[in-house]
């Protein structure tokens, strides 16, 4: 009875071991077990990459706005599902000369899921990504940046890369809060070829939207031009 306990003991103890590696690495930033992995660029330039996730949203004419006055072109993940609810917003981000990227139909986390589950998510957007009218290539970036085994084989057969970033400030509540101190962490951290993600598709995260035009201009003042993301790592 007692070596059974033990076997069992151990067995769960193995269990949680692998559960809990699986999960570090789903959410690794330097590896993954198929395909190519970008965070920044390779680059001694002083270019960076301005990134945004989820939408196209109501609030897509107040970032492009900005980005119009600043003159800067940026590279959006969007998710299939909003493109269906907002397709003359993601036209409006292909018009202004913006690349779109694929985050998913429904953005959900992309880990243990099935062959034809990834597939369905990917396909579908990179069709409505076309029907919004863009040519170019499309990037692909996880939902969450989680990933393990299936999305990274999928994409590395289709020759395609995960696509993440080096730079979030709002992963920290205590930056996401205000726009200045996201202004200055972005600044603070910033490097050739960085690839900055940033949320501003919903009223939730105002300080997001308020802080790009001023990471825009404190980039300039420091010498950086920005490109999109396919534009950096080409």
């Amino acid at each position: 009875m007692k070596k059974i306990v033990i076997y069992v003991s151990v067995a769960i103890i193995l269990l949680i071991g692998l559960a809990y590696s699986g999960l570090k690495l789903s959410s690794s930033r330097d590896f993954q077990f198929f395909g190519g992995l970008v965070t920044s660029a390779d680059t001694t330039e002083k270019v960076v990459a301005l990134t945004f996730d989820d939408g196209p949203t109501d609030n897509t004419d107040e970032i492009l706005t900005i980005l119009k006055e600043e003159e800067v072109k940026a590279t959006f993940f969007v998710t299939g599902r909003e493109i269906e609810e907002n397709l003359e917003d993601a036209k409006e981000i292909v018009a202004a000369g913006h690349e779109l990227g694929n985050h998913s139909y429904s953005h959900e986390r992309m880990v243990l899921k099935t062959p034809s589950y990834i597939k369905s998510e990917i396909e579908r957007t990179d069709d409505l990504i076309r029907k919004a009218g863009y040519k170019g290539n499309i990037q692909f970036r996880p939902p969450y940046g989680k990933k393990l085994i299936g999305l990274p084989y999928y994409l590395d057969k289709h020759d395609r890369k995960t696509i993440l970033w080096d730079i979030e400030p709002e992963t920290y509540p205590e930056v996401a809060s205000d726009s200045t101190k996201i202004v200055k962490h972005v600044s603070r951290n910033i490097q050739p070829g960085s690839i900055i993600l940033l949320h501003v598709m919903y009223d939730s995260r105002t300080e997001s939207m308020k802080s790009v035009k001023g990471i825009i201009k404190d980039l300039k003042a420091k010498g950086y031009t920005f490109k999109t993301v396919s534009e950096m790592i080409q």
